[in-house]
């Protein structure tokens, strides 16, 4: 399929670029930041929010990804309410707002009474805090790509739509790192009663600093030569679902194996393999650190080779190794160095999709739509095969009983994304973007 692009050539000076680069990837480490801690402390909210007398520790589990699934089928609400916007109104505007939404509702979380405190109504709060949360989360990615990749120099689209991906990884690494410090100072009982707020408060401060990066924002500059209008690919609702379509499936294995090995895991081996707190939280900072490290390459290497080349050897890779690289972490035998290994390339070939993702989202949306586009593409993909990972996995363990579920899980979303991506064009990523 022929990507919705327009013609142009732009011109972007270093220093605004960087800063366009910074206030719009900011607020994804936010929305990442949250996901980390929820997803580490997830045995721990489980028990503080939907345990109750006569439930099991897994039915508790279950419940609370259940509440995070749900939170996700609000982010495609806010990627088309806030990206119309973001398309209407401007980039800079839209994104202020959904940054303080954001903020607002990931700090409630940490305020919250608890089920001890309240009652049946401290789950059906926090759910509704994490809806709040993903529906702003919905409108923060396509406006944060279209303002990096709009501003981004020529040449280097992947490199810069690469940071938001990176700021995944530094989120995720700043919740799990958080949260593991904080097992590691306090008593297990302390972390259960109170400590467990403390990472979700910490969000006020990166949201300040958030708000202030974007009020000092310009809005991106319009193309320097517009497309002449026999250049302009018209773009109707029909023809702007079927790119949507198309985006979800180039994205559907960076998302769930994305999840499977990033958020899910901690829950995963303490639940199921019966590895302490504080084992699952260091794989996971692990899966993260690799996951981060190759980004940014891949992204910039994409910028070289093409988009399809880059994140096709991601999803083949999880596709193939998903499951000889569990039973690693399942083997007793296996050395600490062995497990390690294993967890870094396995968020390595996640970077692999993750850093020219979302340069490739961006090129097959006009500006006109981008937002919205791209925005909805990803919110969806994150919804089905992200929000549900946690909850899909702990149940068919629970019901099945077969521990290598994230291994088909993850490895079977890879080999959809596979027919997907060789639609990519081949020198897509060298055409300006309108």
């Amino acid at each position: 399929m022929r990507p919705l692009a327009l013609r142009s050539v732009d011109v972007r000076r270093p220093s605004t670029s960087r800063r366009a680069l910074l206030a719009g990837s900011v607020g994804n480490l936010i929305e990442w930041y949250e996901f980390g801690v929820y997803g580490s402390l997830a045995t721990v909210i489980a028990a503080n929010f939907f345990r109750y007398e006569g439930s099991s520790g897994a039915e508790a589990l279950v419940a609370a990804y259940a509440s995070f699934a749900l939170a996700f089928f609000f982010r495609p609400v806010g990627a088309v309410v806030f990206g119309r916007l973001g398309d209407r109104l401007g980039r800079r505007p839209t994104l202020i707002a959904v940054v303080g939404l954001m903020t607002l509702a990931t700090v409630t979380i940490g305020l919250l009474p608890t089920r001890a405190a309240i009652g049946a109504a401290a789950p059906w709060l926090l759910t509704l805090a994490r809806a709040l949360q993903g529906l702003s989360a919905g409108g923060e990615f396509g406006g944060a790509v279209s303002l990096m990749t709009e501003y981004a120099p020529v040449g280097r689209r992947g490199l810069y739509g690469a940071w938001q991906s990176f700021t995944v990884a530094l989120g995720l690494l700043a919740g799990a790192g958080t949260t593991a410090a904080l097992a590691s100072a306090l008593p297990a009982e302390a972390l259960h009663s109170w400590g467990w707020r403390i990472p979700f408060l910490l969000a006020l401060p990166l949201g300040v600093a958030a708000l202030w990066l974007r009020t000092a924002l310009d809005e991106p500059p319009p193309p320097a030569a517009p497309a002449a209008p026999a250049d302009v690919v018209p773009v109707g609702p029909r023809e702007l679902a079927r790119a949507v379509v198309l985006g979800i499936g180039r994205i559907t294995g960076w998302s769930a194996a994305g999840y499977t090995f990033l958020v899910v895991l901690p829950s995963y081996l303490q639940a199921t393999l019966g590895a302490s707190l504080r084992e699952a939280l260091l794989a996971t900072a692990l899966a993260n650190a690799g996951f981060a490290a190759s980004i940014l390459p891949a992204g910039a290497l994409s910028d070289r080779i093409g988009r399809r080349p880059v994140m096709l050897s991601g999803a083949l890779g999880v596709v193939v190794l998903a499951l000889p690289l569990l039973h690693v972490l399942q083997s007793p035998s296996a050395s600490p160095w062995s497990r390690g290994g294993a967890v870094l390339l396995a968020g390595a070939l996640v970077g692999l999709m993750a850093g020219p993702g979302p340069a490739m989202l961006a090129e097959m949306f006009p500006r006109r739509v981008r937002c919205t586009g791209l925005g909805l593409a990803y919110a969806l993909a994150n919804a089905v095969f992200s929000g549900c990972a946690g909850l899909v996995i702990t149940a068919l363990i629970a019901r099945t009983g077969d521990t290598a579920v994230p291994a088909y899980y993850a490895a079977g979303a890879c080999a959809l994304s596979c027919s997907a991506l060789l639609s990519l064009r081949g020198r897509g990523h060298r055409e300006p973007l309108g």
